[in-house]
């Protein structure tokens, strides 16, 4: 665990000094932030309004974390070939990946951490109270963008950065539509085709 718990420290402290991070941070907290102009175009409803591109934005840029760093983890290393001085060490490839994975997951708390307490603070000024509700479904969007590491760093350790990127991407994208399955089966569907997109959704 002692072995797991230092790659974990040392691919933190490598994500945390990559400037793309930086960007993306700022920029998410920019469009956090100019959702406010949004609200002038709507009657009513501003605080929900800003709640909910608020909680996109973190989904979108906790992806773009999850995903571009996430390929690069392990293909970086072996780029680098530091990785057959560490694996030389006494560490097994899977302490090394479940030390990528925590060390990554402590970046995506940190700065998703920080995007939430800029939406938690941004809709106290709209609406003067505080939303605890925002904190929960922060924490869950955390739980998503977790999973989605996970299967980036899985698909890095056999494929090139790119398609790691793009195969993680489609998990996404699949894991978002699957409910669309169920309500077109259900409006559209005869008694057939429903059995088949509700197999399709179960196995998806």
């Amino acid at each position: 665990m002692k072995r797991v718990l230092t790659i974990a420290m040392m691919a933190f402290t490598e994500t945390i000094r990559d400037k793309i991070l930086y960007s993306i941070l700022a920029f998410a907290l920019a469009m956090i932030g100019s959702s406010t102009i949004l609200v002038t175009l709507s009657v009513g409803g501003e605080g929900r309004i800003v709640k909910d591109l608020g909680l996109a934005c973190i989904t979108m840029f906790g992806l773009f974390i999850a995903v571009f760093i996430g390929t690069n983890l392990v293909s970086r290393e072996i780029e680098r070939r530091t990785i057959f001085s560490l694996l030389s060490k006494p560490v097994r490839r899977a302490e090394f990946l479940a030390g990528k994975f925590l060390g990554l997951g402590l970046t995506l708390a940190v700065n998703i951490g920080v995007m939430g307490a800029g939406l938690m603070g941004l809709a106290w000024v709209l609406d003067d109270h505080w939303t605890p509700r925002i904190l929960l479904a922060t924490g869950f969007t955390f739980l998503e963008l977790l999973i989605l590491t996970a299967t980036a760093i899985l698909f890095s350790t056999f494929s090139t950065p790119t398609l790691s990127a793009i195969y993680t991407l489609l998990v996404f994208v699949i894991g978002r539509l699957t409910a669309d399955l169920m309500a077109f089966a259900a409006q559209f569907g005869g008694a057939s085709l429903k059995a088949t997109v509700v197999g399709l959704y179960y196995v998806l």
